[in-house]
């Protein structure tokens, strides 16, 4: 066998890891925004359940950061790619990204929680961190994001006695909320140019998932260097290890962060107790995120790709089924629509996800044998390029 083909299985290896986990992802988003009603659930009173503890448990603050961390590795993919070519894929990486933020923006007009537009403006800073050659110090800047240097800084202004470091969150003014309830599809649309724009970005700035997002983008770089995904056996005691060392860290955390708070800051936050505790989750979803993600790859090499690979098609056209199911449900849920969110409970809901998310699985198998991307994503690729890439089968 010769060496390209070696490095052919290898890339095909690693990339049907990540297509699975992005499948991953892409269903603990859906599942979320569905028990959202898609941000309605936020301005209506929905007795709790069952289904949202699980759901937001399990999926909340972590299906977008894994979607941040295979962004990272998507990074990696292309740049390896292209310079294994012998060639430099920096210009077209700023220019794809450009692509991104103009669908988010779009795809922001009709749902304003959108993630696209993020992960494209957040991205530029792979431009940069990719020419870093060293592991420790790509760990070293990772870590200083899931630091939360911004937010740290917010609280020493707060202890300090500046006023503009207490007061309260920008993103819990939020004018568009009461158009989404029963606003034209017109108002919806002005409303997300601008108030459903400014609210979403004040919420990932000072809910701290701004930082977090650029250090996942870093990991992902790093497991891509490693390879992670593709050589699980060369990982897997360091894999072994780390699961439940980070299971009990994350659940220490958890149980203890107030104690840590009264540690660290004397049981005085000087009315900053809303940023830490922004912090300090961000910290916990953060370790919810590394442990499913080993978890995944452990259980993806246990059963031969078995059952998780199921999702990988998903996976495989997510910035497709991620648009389309905005399309579809923002409609049903919002007043501009079928206005669900009145009679629809979460319960039903989640349920109509589930069914939902398994049609469009069988339309990713189904469309993947007869074509080689997904609709937008041969879109993607093609502005990329900006030439027509083939995307039927030979």
């Amino acid at each position: 066998m010769t060496t390209e083909a070696i490095d052919a299985g290898r890339a095909g290896e690693r990339l049907a890891a990540v297509d699975g986990l992005r499948g991953y992802a892409l269903l603990g988003l859906f599942l979320v925004h569905m028990c959202e009603l898609f941000e309605l659930y936020w301005a209506i009173e929905v007795p709790p359940s069952a289904i949202h503890d699980a759901v937001f448990g399990i999926f909340a603050g972590k299906s977008y950061a894994i979607f941040a961390l295979c962004f990272g590795f998507g990074v990696f993919a292309m740049m390896d790619g292209e310079a294994r070519r012998g060639r430099d894929f920096t210009g077209r990486l700023a220019w794809r990204l450009r692509l991104l933020l103009v669908i988010g923006l779009l795809h922001g007009l009709i749902y304003r929680g959108d993630i696209i537009q993020v992960l494209a403006v957040s991205g530029l800073l792979m431009l940069v961190i990719n020419r870093i050659r060293s592991l420790a110090w790509l760990w070293a800047i990772a870590a200083v994001f899931f630091l939360q240097p911004w937010m740290l800084f917010r609280i020493a202004a707060a202890l300090s006695g500046q006023a503009w470091a207490v007061s309260p969150p920008n993103f819990t003014h939020d004018p568009a909320m009461p158009i989404y309830l029963t606003g034209t599809l017109a108002q919806t649309l002005v409303a997300n140019l601008w108030d459903g724009l400014t609210t979403k970005w004040w919420f990932m700035f000072e809910s701290g998932r701004i930082s977090q997002i650029m250090g996942l983008f870093v990991v992902g770089l790093i497991l891509g260097r490693t390879g992670f995904f593709g050589e699980g056996d060369r990982l897997k005691r360091i894999r072994r290890i780390a699961i439940p060392v980070l299971l009990v860290a994350t659940l220490a955390l958890r149980v203890f962060r107030g104690d840590l708070a009264t540690l660290l800051f004397h049981d005085n936050l000087g009315g900053a107790d809303w940023v830490w505790t922004m912090m300090s989750g961000a910290w916990i979803d953060l370790g919810w995120t590394m442990l499913s993600v080993l978890l995944f790859v452990e259980v993806r090499h246990r059963l031969g790709g078995r059952i998780l690979g199921w999702l990988a098609p998903a996976g495989r056209m997510t910035l497709t089924l991620y648009i389309v199911q905005s399309l579809v449900f923002v409609p049903v849920f919002y007043g501009f629509g079928l206005g669900g969110y009145q009679a629809i409970g979460q319960t039903q809901a989640f349920l109509i996800g589930i069914v939902a998310f398994g049609v469009q699985m069988l339309f990713a198998t189904w469309w993947f044998t007869r074509y080689r991307y997904g609709p937008l994503e041969w879109g993607l690729r093609s502005l990329t390029w900006l030439k027509r890439i083939p995307i039927r089968r030979s």
